[in-house]
């Protein structure tokens, strides 16, 4: 049997194993380091030509750079852009890495002899923050945020207002990570005031969305009402900002019992939310969006916890829906009991504790269509009450409020349901059908308000304006020619 001929490609044996490896690795780093230098370019552009939407295209980036900083990265960038006597303050809070070494000397050559335009040093200063909070050195990003903080307060400049904005955003970020929020919350109310006077919209609805996460962090709920009525969140603001001022917005209002406007509000907060990204955050508005509408007396679709995004995160949601539309008490508590530690991280315990009530009236309407009469000895064996009397005096309430349609009687010791009314008869298809048109309304003007033009697109009305009116004068010399014309043909 004659073997197979073929070609197989020999490794030079002197070459170390992993160095081919380690070539890739070093190339991901160079073009890293290239592609935030032309980051740097773009800043540098918008602080000369005073065009801020090129710090926005960099800022937009930010979550794609994240991923791609390291040790060798951001070595090699303070070695291009600082000054020799400019660096040691920064790489103090970056780590040593293998192969740092190389790019320092490559780009040595290119060192800067100037320190950079504020712009460019908040911006680097920024990423460096970010790989700090990634590493989980909570101690030194503590430090670098704090000085982060002292350079932005000593500057003056509008082109540095988004950039600053973003940096409020991870300085409060720190703060959260080592239980300090309390610490900062006189530094975001002064910063908070010197945006407002500034007009920097952008800062303004970072640092109202990070006082109002401060304040819902420790309960906080009449401080954070008082907040959001007092200051005025900026129309231009971002999307994501928005999204995030609605969500709060929604805890606020349900927890002071205003549920109907936490449901549109945490409604307009999915909306505004990336449908493709941000899956964390659609997860915990979902989450309270369910328990709000629970609180309103509705059930929830199914197709909610089908989404494959959702389905393992409300999977205690999914049960304590269950429990509701049954109007199992039973069944209520047992949820409560398994999952009360994952409602607690999610903050939703004290509005579930609220659904009790609600169990009950599911239940007691469940017992009204299904009985004619009844006496509260049943129904208390039921909802497993304790006594009758408290079966009776919640049946008088469920009577009172409107949830059946029944009387009690105490002499024969029980309860008659009245007979079923025709549905159509009532105020409730009128009420149904106003809801729905408002909400379709709201998502009208929403998305009115949403809607973005390009710069200076008026000018082109402005311009086939002025061609109008100089056609219009033609005309006019013309219809006075041909009369002067028509006047010497005929004597």
């Amino acid at each position: 049997m004659v073997a197979e001929n073929t070609d197989v490609e020999m490794k030079n044996a002197d070459s170390p194993p992993g160095v081919e490896a380690g070539d890739c690795k070093r190339d991901l780093d160079l073009q890293s380091l290239q592609e935030i230098r032309e980051q740097v370019r773009q800043i540098e552009k918008a602080v000369t030509s005073k065009e801020n939407r090129f710090i926005s295209r960099v800022l937009r980036c930010l979550p794609n750079t994240r991923r791609k900083l390291n040790g060798i990265v951001l070595r090699g960038l303070i070695s291009q852009i600082y000054p020799l006597s400019e660096r040691e303050s920064l790489l103090t809070f970056v780590e040593e890495a293998a192969g740092s070494s190389d790019i320092e000397q490559n780009t040595r050559v290119r060192s800067a002899i100037k320190t950079p335009v504020p712009e460019v040093d908040a911006y680097i200063h920024l990423l460096i923050l970010v790989r700090l909070i990634d590493t989980q050195k909570l101690e030194e990003a503590t430090r670098c945020s704090q000085a982060l903080m002292n350079k932005i307060t000593n500057q003056n400049r509008r082109t540095l207002d988004l950039i600053a904005a973003k940096c409020y955003f991870y300085h409060s970020r720190v703060a959260e990570l080592t239980n300090r929020l309390d610490s900062i919350r006189a530094f975001l109310h002064a910063r908070l005031r010197t945006a407002t006077l500034r007009n920097d919209f952008e800062g303004q609805a970072v640092l109202i969305n990070c006082l109002l996460r401060n304040y819902l962090h420790y309960s906080l709920y009449d401080q954070s009402d008082k907040l959001v009525s007092k200051c005025v969140f900026p129309e231009t603001a971002s999307n994501n900002e928005w999204a995030r001022f609605l969500y709060y917005l929604g805890r606020i209002k349900a927890a002071r019992l205003e549920y109907s406007i936490a449901h549109k509000h945490l409604v307009q907060a999915m909306r505004k939310a990336p449908q493709n990204a941000a899956a964390g955050f659609r997860q915990t508005v979902q989450k309270f969006l369910i328990v709000v509408e629970l609180l309103l007396g509705d059930i929830p679709e199914r197709q909610i916890f089908r989404q494959a995004s959702m389905r393992h995160s409300l999977g205690s949601y999914f049960q304590l829906t269950q429990a509701v539309r049954m109007g199992n008490l039973q069944r209520f508590g047992e949820v409560l009991e398994n999952f009360g530690p994952q409602f607690r991280q999610d903050h939703t315990y004290t509005l579930i504790l609220r659904l009790r009530h609600n169990v009950i009236k599911t239940a007691i309407r469940a017992i009204g269509l299904s009985y004619s009469r009844i006496s509260p000895q049943d129904i208390a064996k039921k909802l497993g009450l304790d006594s009758a009397e408290d079966a009776e005096f919640i049946v008088a309430k469920a009577i009172r409020d409107g949830v059946i349609e029944a009387t009690l009687d105490p002499e024969g010791g029980y309860m008659r349901s009245k007979e079923s009314t025709d549905i159509y008869c009532t105020k409730e298809p009128h009420s149904a059908f106003h809801q729905r048109i408002s909400f379709c309304l709201d998502l009208h003007n929403q998305s009115v308000k949403a809607m973005r033009y390009p710069p200076k697109a008026y000018g082109k009305e402005l311009e086939s304006a002025e061609e109008r009116r100089e056609r219009e004068q033609q005309d006019l010399e013309l219809a006075k020619e041909m009369a002067e014309e028509d006047d010497d043909g005929f004597p």
